[in-house]
């Protein structure tokens, strides 16, 4: 019996980066935090690990070399690996460099996960959010949607790549010109490798602006699910080992991204992914702790009881409510003492 079968049917977002005049004008509510604000300047972290964060374990320019002479030569065929995992998965992923959805690291300690599958295999396949239909794996946003939002055992099927982490390492087809730069030398092919990354570089950016507009516009007609997993491609472009021109560790946009993600968690009442998710916003810097509390956007993630707890991590109040109580009890001030 295939993994498949195995499956069991289950038991505006508030802000927007200063992004200049390429940003559409924002729907009636949303904020632009400034860019003078800290919210970039937050300590690395990890999203239960990043989800689109670095392999666990070492991968080396060498197994994708082989394995991709293996692949010209017909060695390698393709081969296919089907499970269904409980949460919480020990499997995090990331956005390759061809919009696909890779394995970055499969460790047992952070949850369920399956020691036949490795760094840099590819998801092909996924449960859906509820019920036994299964998703192709279309983006890192679907993708991350449907495993969060999904109860019970969640059905994936992932492509072996057998070492080729090429699509999450970004390696050039054509390493001419670190060879030309190794040898402290800066000649035409330098020159050319580096028009290119700043041209890519520069389209991403475009691209992942533009996808961030095209985001806030479902979530001001209402569409949620399609808000979440646009949002959710957003946060995977973050370029990896990023430092702004003010060693900023994230882009303006990857903080409020994610804080958007939160809201639409919140809107869908999935708390645990809710929380996931405001706890990156403000780890990666998102400061505005009075709109936190007071977005009507979060409303249904403030009534969990891991709210107070996570922004109090980030942003202790001026007032200590355990000092409070504690007043109140000894002067008796709002009512009586408690009775022993």
């Amino acid at each position: 019996m295939s993994a498949r079968a195995l499956l069991s049917a289950p038991c505006a977002p508030s802000c927007r980066p200063d992004s200049g005049a390429n940003v559409i004008a924002a729907h009636p509510g949303l904020s632009t935090p400034p860019r003078s604000s800290r919210h970039c300047r937050g300590p690395l972290r990890a999203q239960g690990g990043r989800v689109q964060g670095e392999a666990q374990r070492p991968v080396t320019r060498l197994c994708a070399a082989q394995a991709e002479a293996k692949a010209a030569s017909g060695q390698v065929k393709e081969e296919y690996i089907e499970v269904v995992l409980n949460k919480p998965l020990g499997l995090r992923f990331t956005r390759g460099a061809d919009g696909g959805v890779y394995v970055t690291v499969s460790d047992p300690k952070l949850g369920e996960t399956d020691e036949r599958i490795e760094v840099g295999d590819k998801v092909m396949q996924v449960s859906a959010s509820f019920g036994d239909d299964v998703w192709d794996a279309k983006n890192f946003g679907q993708v991350m949607f449907a495993i969060r939002t999904r109860n019970g055992g969640v059905f994936i099927k992932v492509k072996r790549m057998f070492g080729d982490v090429s699509q999450i390492e970004n390696i050039p087809a054509d390493n001419g010109w670190k060879r030309e730069r190794n040898a402290g030398n800066v000649g035409s092919a330098v020159r050319e490798q580096q028009r290119k990354n700043y041209a890519a570089k520069q389209e991403l950016g475009q691209e992942r602006l533009a996808l961030f507009n095209t985001a806030l516009g479902k979530f001001g007609k209402n569409d949620m699910e399609g808000a979440l997993i646009d949002f959710e491609n957003v946060v995977a472009m973050e370029p990896r080992k990023y430092i702004g021109d003010n060693f900023a560790r994230y882009t303006d946009i990857y903080p409020v991204a994610q804080y958007n993600v939160a809201c639409c968690y919140s809107a869908l009442n999935q708390m645990e992914a809710g929380l996931e998710a405001l706890e990156s916003a403000l780890s990666s810097g998102f400061d505005d702790f009075d709109k936190v509390r007071s977005d009507s956007n979060l409303a249904a993630l403030r009534k969990d009881e891991g709210f107070t707890l996570l922004v109090n991590k980030y942003d202790e109040p001026i007032i200590n409510e355990n000092a409070v109580r504690v007043l109140k009890n000894l002067f008796s001030f709002g009512g009586a003492k408690d009775e022993d």
